[in-house]
């Protein structure tokens, strides 16, 4: 029942899965509790809890976003691979790059994406401060994208360097993602970025608040930024 209501929640939002697709979630999802027993992925692991607020909150900028075959998009501090690997699924043809701090996260990602037969994945193993001074990945995204990893202050400066001029920075946030952005409104100009619209959902069982925070890169990082790892948490521009 989990799965067809999924489903159903996701055909409102013009999202129809195919059965290829219906069994890559699950298969997710599998994964994800058999390795939750060694690794602490995730705190929720009924089914309709794992379905509706990892899957179905990480598909949520695939309803005011435009992922196109063609782009290239990096998740900062994925974790369990939200939100990117739920998008990847609906949209196959993503180029994605998985960047997360904990080599034990990393193993499991890697099995998964064997598990579920995805291509064009690649998973980095290290800090998001530090990848975003490598020539291969600064200023080289076109939608940097990340979920639950810190406010937006500190992510803004952990997400934007990544992504090329006319790109895109989304960030996945709950119930005080209006006020989130309001104080990061002096590291988005700092960074080079821009706001838009913000989009405002709820869940559709449990009606909890969220919000898909969308910055646009309109201008070059400094390149002091990102400062070094654990700077921008304990110092964020504020």
């Amino acid at each position: 029942m989990t799965e067809d209501l999924f489903s159903e929640w996701l055909k409102n939002q013009g999202i129809n899965l195919t059965d290829r697709q219906r069994h890559q979630f699950d298969a997710y999802y599998h994964k994800l509790i058999e390795w939750n027993q060694r690794v602490n992925l995730t705190s929720l692991t009924g089914k309709a809890d794992v379905y509706e607020k990892h899957f179905y909150d990480s598909l949520t900028p695939a309803f005011y976003y435009n992922f196109q075959n063609d782009q290239k998009l990096v998740d900062i501090g994925a974790g369990a691979g939200f939100p990117s690997l739920p998008i990847k699924i609906i949209h196959p043809h993503l180029h994605i790059v998985i960047i997360d701090s904990l080599k034990k996260r990393i193993s499991f990602l890697e099995e998964l994406i064997e598990e579920l037969q995805l291509k064009q994945v690649q998973v980095l193993h290290g800090r998001a401060e530090d990848k975003a001074h490598e020539s291969g990945h600064r200023e080289r995204y076109d939608t940097a994208i990340s979920r639950a990893v810190a406010k937006m202050p500190v992510l803004t400066e952990l997400c934007l360097p990544f992504v090329k001029q006319g790109g895109h920075f989304l960030a996945l946030k709950g119930a005080e993602g209006l006020a989130e952005k309001e104080q990061a409104g002096k590291a988005c100009r700092t960074l080079g970025g821009r706001w838009e619209e913000a989009s405002a959902l709820t869940l559709p069982n449990e009606e909890s608040s969220r919000y898909i925070l969308k910055m646009e890169k309109v201008d070059t990082v400094p390149k002091k930024y990102p400062r070094k790892a654990g700077t921008p948490s304990k110092k964020p521009i504020l």
